[in-house]
This record gives structure tokens, sequence and C-alpha cells, in this order.
């Protein structure tokens, strides 16, 4: 099983933006700056689960993300608004372009999602907010 951690990063939110995927060992396996001046941080998320269920393609994997937000897209509220034609009652759904590109991943991927909680000390957590920050600041593109 492939072992992956992610983070998204814009600052000032919104503004340039990052994200970055790491291995089990911390090493930066994708880090990325974005192409836009005027993203967030939760599309910087959605970036990086897309670019981990990419890198893992079909490959049995965990991710390690510490967006609560775009676990519950995925695991609960993408598969309703899938089957209403991408609608919801609420309004339009928010960064739908990364929705879809995202779930379509997760369903035909072995991708396990796992919930770690951001800036607490997370050793790998951390790296990751690191490697975003600085993919953010044009400082790498791997």
């Amino acid at each position: 099983m492939i072992e992956l951690w992610t983070d998204g990063s814009a600052n000032p939110n919104p503004g340039p933006g990052g994200f970055a995927v790491l291995d089990k060992d911390g090493n930066p396996l994708i880090a990325r700056k974005s192409n836009r001046e005027d993203t967030t941080n939760i599309r910087m998320e959605g970036w990086a689960l897309i670019a981990a269920m990419t890198y893992a393609h079909d490959r049995e994997c965990e991710i390690h993300t510490d967006s609560m937000l775009w676990i519950n897209i995925l695991e609960k509220w993408a598969p309703g608004w899938e089957a209403k034609n991408w609608q919801k009652k609420t309004g339009e759904i928010k960064n739908l372009d990364l929705v879809k590109k995202a779930y379509a991943l997760y369903k035909k991927g072995n991708v396990r999602l796992v919930y770690v909680r951001g800036h607490v000390g997370t050793e790998l957590n951390e790296k990751a907010d690191y490697w975003a920050k600085e993919a953010q600041k044009g400082k790498v593109n791997i």
C-alpha cells in the first residue's frame, strides 16, 4: 500500500497558492505552484488530493490530509451531487471543476482518506505544509 501525505497553501487567502504530496518518509513527490494568483487554500487542498490519487494510479493508497472538507466532499456529498447532475438544493457547488476531477479519481481508485489534524506537530503533516508553502512561493516545482 502506498502512503501519501498532502497539503495545500494560499497566502494571502485568496492569493498565490501551492500544494505538495509527500511519501511516507517525508520526501516530496509533487510540489507545485498554482497557475492562478487568486486561488484559495481549499482549491490547493483539492489539487493536492488530485495529484496524490493520480500518482497512486489505481494502486492501493492511503492519503493523509488535514482537510476534513475534502474528505466530506469525496466520501459523503459528491455521490449525491453526481446523482443529481451536479446540483444541490442550497445553491452552487463551490469548486465544482475540482470536485468532479477529484471524485472521478476517488471512485476509480483504491483510496482510503485519513484525516489528520493540521498544525499540531504531526511530523509529516508539518512537512507537507512546508513543501506546499515552498511551492506557493515558487521555490520548487517537482
